[in-house]
């Protein structure tokens, strides 16, 4: 009796990343040579200007291509991995954690964290009301600012009083700490200023929390994270952040 064989499942930024790896080893794109604008690859390739940004991250990683933030995206000067994206076409390509792009998760999370910050608002006992104002208040204290962002939003979720959801929130996180594109991505576009843009954004959320407003701290957990969303669709090409 035969059997079936398992379906692989290729995320749409991994595909858009083997056509220009495949275009890259054929010399369409000559080595040491800038690569179309993010908005010139969207439209040729039909597909978002997020899909680019995290295909060209990938390439990054494997060699195939060199960002330099405020000029733009270059075929690498030296030869990439020559079987790296080859040998991930969809036929055998097996998705992983590493293999969910960064704006896949930040739109899970913002299906899901505003109703943890709401239902916080709700049901957060004295002592999680306290662990989230900790958190906070730890962030700008520190020199290494995501952990404590990761124990803010983890604190909020955390006091919504549904396991479930607070189980949800974890893992999303996991997943972006194991994403290579995703923590390369933050290495562009994330830096001291955008760190206490957030620890504003996160005083909002505190506030709404503390207030008892689960309408209020759904609206600013959600706006949060459309602004974190914002930050990373910045292009390459016009991005000015710290070195």
């Amino acid at each position: 009796m035969s059997t079936f064989q398992a379906v692989a499942v290729t995320r749409l930024y991994r595909m858009i990343a083997d056509q220009i790896a495949g275009r890259i080893r054929a010399g369409d794109f000559p080595r040491g040579r800038r690569l179309p604008s993010e908005r010139e690859l969207a439209e040729q390739l039909q597909v978002s200007r997020a899909s680019i940004r995290e295909a060209l991250i990938a390439l990054e990683i494997e060699g195939y291509v060199e960002v330099r933030v405020g000029t733009g995206v270059f075929a690498a000067t030296q030869e990439g991995p020559a079987n790296a994206v080859a040998s991930r076409s969809a036929a055998n390509w097996v998705p992983g954690h590493d293999d969910i792009g960064p704006f896949d998760l930040l739109e899970a999370r913002l299906m899901i964290e505003p109703e943890c910050a709401g239902m916080a608002a709700q049901h957060a006992t004295s002592a999680q009301l306290t662990a989230i104002q900790a958190a906070h208040e730890g962030m700008s204290l520190t020199d290494s600012p995501g952990r404590h962002d990761r124990e803010f939003h983890g604190a909020i979720a955390a006091a919504c009083g549904n396991a479930a959801l607070a189980s949800t929130v974890a893992h999303l996180w996991n997943l972006s700490q194991t994403s290579s594109v995703y923590r390369r991505m933050q290495d562009y576009f994330v830096d001291t200023k955008v760190w206490a843009t957030a620890h504003a954004e996160h005083q909002r959320i505190l506030t709404a929390i503390l207030a008892r407003d689960p309408i209020r701290a759904r609206h600013a957990m959600h706006a949060h994270l459309l602004g974190i969303l914002a930050r990373l669709r910045e292009d390459f090409n016009e991005h000015r952040g710290e070195p």
